[in-house]
């Protein structure tokens, strides 16, 4: 078994854990030795704000790439929850720095993560943290975003089973003090279960399940035609996109697998809901009107709103 891949044993011990067991894990030593813990890319620190009073209520946090969709989904879900009044601006909690953003209402917690795996991974270091040591438990985490389908209509939205790296492998490497550790990108299951039912029971929209790819960038990465350099064919470029689709790829995003690594380190209950912009096996680049695309991305937002809403109640 690769190094850092949690036995079968160990997954099911985590998968059977009751959910007032649920508390957050940050699995590093060094932390206790630290008197003021800087979370300097949120321009938060444990010196200077009462964690637990800000965050301990948190049970939901959604993660998306851009600042001014995750402050547009704080409104919608704020809307749907019934809190505070419509039209209610939400402050930036990270205005102190331009890296990040962070909104919140009621239970949930709103942060953009940036584009591709070291800029989420960043963020995720200090969102677990800042969970940690707010006391939070039983929090639920899900990452909405935008993708590149595969064989699917735009529009569809994609609920990720696990994330595969370039060759289709159901990891995430991290390369620390210059060695190699593959850790599991396997996501809740029963959480995409739940999802799924969202979907259904929505009925909006195109809803599935499958893996989906992580890659290093947009285009190379990506078998992408339309780069400053590509030194593949288009056939080639075609032959490789059918081959994830039949290792069970369905969409191609940035951040996914570093997202599920963490989430499987940290306890933290993960799923991975992107709409799909493009059907890549009919080309690279994007060409549906601006209005149909901003609908598109509000379909996570509606998928996880419906999530939300159900394990509160709200229904």
């Amino acid at each position: 078994m690769a190094p850092g891949v949690p036995s079968e044993k160990k997954k099911k011990k985590i998968e059977e854990q009751s959910s007032e067991e649920r508390a957050i894990r940050v699995p590093n030593p060094h932390l206790e030795k630290i008197k003021e813990d800087i979370l300097y890319h949120f321009a938060l620190g444990t010196a200077t704000h009462d964690f637990p009073a800000l965050f301990g209520d948190v049970k939901f946090v959604c993660v998306g790439g851009s600042p001014s969709r995750m402050k547009a989904f704080i409104s919608f879900i704020a809307e749907e929850l019934g809190i505070g009044s419509p039209g209610n601006d939400h402050p930036n909690i990270c205005a102190g720095t331009d890296r990040y953003a962070m909104y919140k209402a009621g239970p949930v917690l709103s942060v953009s993560h940036g584009m591709g795996i070291p800029s989420i991974a960043i963020m995720l270091h200090e969102l677990i943290k800042l969970l940690y040591h707010s006391k939070c438990s039983n929090v639920i985490i899900v990452r909405i975003g935008t993708s590149g389908g595969i064989g699917l209509e735009p529009g569809s939205v994609v609920v990720t089973k696990q994330s595969v790296d370039a060759t289709f492998k159901p990891q995430f490497e991290q390369v620390i003090l210059g060695k190699s550790v593959f850790r599991s990108t396997h996501l809740d299951e029963k959480l995409a279960e739940e999802l799924m039912e969202c979907g259904k029971e929505l009925d909006q929209f195109n809803t599935v399940v499958g893996n989906t790819m992580c890659t290093l960038d947009f285009y190379e990465g990506q078998a992408r035609l339309d780069g400053a350099f590509c030194s593949y064919s288009e056939e080639e470029k075609l032959q490789y996109l059918k081959s994830a689709y039949e290792a069970g790829v369905r969409n191609i995003e940035m951040e996914s697998s570093v997202f599920a690594a963490m989430c499987n380190l940290s306890g933290l209950r993960g799923a991975v809901v992107c709409v799909t912009l493009l059907n890549r096996l009919e080309g690279d680049q994007i060409t549906t009107p601006h209005e149909v695309l901003k609908e598109y991305q509000t379909r996570p937002q509606k998928l996880v709103g419906h999530l939300i809403k159900k394990h509160l109640g709200k229904q």
